[in-house]
């Protein structure tokens, strides 16, 4: 065998090798099931908490790092002032509804009578004036009374009509009782001192501050005692349940994954495997953060994805780091082994 045929058999022998190994140069669209893993944080989800009012701070029952339950009481005002002003609001109530009654109700019927018999009165006045006047008017042409006596007569008599036309319209507003517009401002006065009252029943609804979620205690800023302004941090929760990691995906392994595919989590400080699923995905692509490291520049585009741990325990803290495996990844079209 010449050496130019050794050397020609040794290259195809080569070429054979190097296609196995490439899977054929990665001309064949082969797959390859690489194992994706990506690093990412435990969500740091926390809320501060306070009261709708200002007050005293009357109790807290919970220390930091207290565990809660959805709805349990974390802290309490002083309720005094609050109810001494309800009290105020419901005298209010009271007294606003006794004037739509009465209102309502109209004059009573010893009003009316009295108006009547005023009316009755003056319209006596005024015959006696009138008759008074008739007679003197007779008698001034012949000189038996004087000038004055006339007009005297005259101004009573008149006198006496705009009496009797003021006690008639007296009556009939008596009769007639409250007009419409007083009674509609009657109502709107008992409206508005319901309101306040109902206002004052929230406000104390408002002094006592229950767990939105359930959680650990982080911080209490606040002490009873301490005067508190309305919405001013007292304490502050962290949402540990359902427990949530942020992790990052590059683009070129987005097809891999969608949500639902189940996921391994695992930390450096704890040898245990946490089992939980892709819950979403970004819809949009961003720069990586600079707290997530990858083998790749930082400045590639990746997605933002969120896990969902269904066996979390103490082991796992937020803010923590970890790493996240995807067993059930769709492989690499087309990798070279």
């Amino acid at each position: 065998m010449t050496r130019t045929r050794i050397i020609a058999i040794g290259a195809i022998a080569a070429l054979l090798i190097a296609a196995l190994l490439s899977r054929g140069f990665g001309l064949f669209g082969a797959h390859h099931a690489k194992e994706l893993a990506l690093s990412g944080n435990v969500d740091i989800r926390q809320v501060d908490l306070g009261f709708r009012v200002a007050g005293r701070i009357e109790s807290i029952p919970y220390e930091e790092g207290a565990h809660v339950a959805a709805g349990d009481l974390l802290a309490s005002l002083d309720t005094r002032p609050l109810r001494d002003q309800l009290a105020a609001n419901e005298a209010e109530i009271a007294s606003a509804m006794a004037l739509l009654d009465k209102q309502r109700n109209g004059n009573r019927t010893q009003d009316i009578a009295q108006a009547d018999a005023r009316l009755a009165d003056l319209t006596a006045q005024l015959a006696r004036a009138q008759d008074d006047f008739k007679r003197r008017t007779d008698l001034i042409a012949s000189g038996a009374v004087s000038q004055s006596v006339f007009e005297s007569s005259r101004s009573q008599f008149l006198s006496a009509q705009a009496q009797v036309r003021a006690a008639q319209q007296a009556l009939s507003l008596q009769r007639a009782g409250a007009r419409p517009e007083d009674i509609a401002a009657a109502v709107a006065q008992r409206a508005q001192a319901i309101a306040q009252r109902d206002k004052t029943a929230t406000d104390i609804a408002d002094s006592e501050l229950h767990a939105p979620n359930a959680g650990v205690i982080l911080t209490r800023a606040r002490e009873p005692g301490a005067i508190v302004q309305a919405g001013e941090t007292v304490l502050t929760l962290t949402i540990d349940r359902p427990m949530r990691v942020r992790a990052y995906v590059d683009e070129s392994d987005l097809g891999r994954i969608s949500p639902g595919m189940a996921v391994e989590v695992t930390t450096d400080s704890n040898s245990k495997i946490y089992h939980g699923s892709i819950g979403y995905i970004a819809p949009t692509a961003e720069f990586t953060p600079k707290t997530v490291q990858t083998q790749d520049l930082r400045t590639d585009l990746v997605f933002r994805l969120r896990v969902i741990v269904d066996d979390p325990d103490d082991g796992l803290r937020q803010g923590q780091p970890v790493t996240v495996r995807i067993p059930t990844a769709r492989p690499v079209r087309g990798a070279v082994q």
